[in-house]
């Protein structure tokens, strides 16, 4: 490699958006990434909730962004934000004023976006980062949500977009291992594609035929009732659903590694 230049990686995981119910308290709507090389990342994260075509959408959601415990910055109606022409640049802003977005530049390491409702309001919301810069030397390496998993439409909906080549991938939804009081206890898993067809599901990763792959991995869940899914993933969109069993409920996390 030439000094000063670089070749983007031909697999990226270059957005997510996780939909599920914001409620109060713990159980807001909590989306964590990570950011890995040795450049600043764009991106841009958005709060949706109105223009959701649901019934019950959260009708006026606000974000947080964090490093740690360090607030980065917040916004409650992105056309109020001062960053207002930069979230138009990125040609996707949020199509109702009442939503929220950020558009920061991350430098490697780990992140965390926070939707709540304004005056403790609930309801279905969104919570979605997407890579504005493909070309830094730096990626979306790994994704994860936290929210309160009930039934019906109101279970845990995750996302991602994959571009450029096929990319290894680990999805794990985890539940009773989480040092949380009302954590889901019994987690399971489907991956969709594009389209709503259903690519792979589990329950209990330890019964998974690839188990060996998923403790190769190096990060099998720890709690033989949490589910995983270890595939390779052609560019195209994808959606990881976690659901309880037998229509249980509680908190849970959905998460997905890139693997080299």
């Amino acid at each position: 490699m030439q000094a000063g230049f670089w070749t983007a990686p031909s697999a990226k995981l270059v957005n997510i958006s996780t939909r599920l119910p914001v409620l109060g308290g713990d159980n807001v709507l909590i989306g964590g990434f990570i950011v890995t090389g040795t450049q600043s990342k764009k991106v841009i994260i958005r709060g949706i909730g109105p223009s959701l075509p649901l019934a019950g959408a959260l009708a006026d959601p606000t974000l947080e962004l964090y490093q740690g415990d360090t607030l980065l910055e917040s916004n409650d109606n992105w056309m109020d934000s001062p960053n207002k022409q930069a979230i138009i640049d990125t040609t996707i802003p949020p199509s109702n004023p009442l939503e929220s977005a950020i558009v920061p530049s991350v430098a490697p390491g780990a992140y965390t976006a926070i939707v709540r409702g304004v005056n403790n309001g609930t309801g279905i919301g969104v919570v979605e980062a997407y890579d504005l810069d493909q070309t830094a030397n730096s990626e979306l390496a790994n994704i994860s949500t936290r929210g309160f998993v009930q039934t019906g439409d109101s279970v845990l909906i995750a996302g991602t977009i994959i571009v450029g080549e096929a990319q290894r991938v680990i999805v794990r939804a985890l539940g009773p291992s989480l040092p949380l009081s009302g954590a889901l206890a019994d987690p399971t898993l489907e991956l969709r594609d594009g389209n709503g067809g259903l690519l792979d599901s589990n329950d209990n990763w330890v019964d998974s035929p690839n188990k060996q792959a998923i403790i190769d991995s190096t990060i099998p869940p720890s709690n033989d009732l949490e589910s995983a899914i270890l595939r390779t993933l052609t560019p195209g969109n994808y959606t990881a659903v976690v659901r309880g069993v037998d229509g249980s409920t509680g908190i849970a996390v959905v998460e997905v590694y890139a693997l080299n």
